[in-house]
């Protein structure tokens, strides 16, 4: 179970990170490229992902 929450976390935070780059133009090809709105949403997204591995891992000695 923790496996797979580690999981979702990571792929929340890689789609963070991809919209954050489009937003800053540094990943192209997309609607969402060079779009600022785009940058604020993959930083939100990164949040809720590295707290989603925070969550994943609590309690682990």
């Amino acid at each position: 179970m923790r496996l797979t929450k580690n999981l979702l976390a990571l792929i929340v935070l890689a789609i963070g990170a991809l919209w954050s780059l489009q937003g800053i133009g540094v990943v192209g090809g997309s609607f969402m490229t060079g779009q600022s709105q785009w940058l604020y949403v993959g930083l939100v997204t990164m949040l809720i992902g590295l707290a989603g591995l925070v969550w994943a891992n609590r309690g682990r000695n």
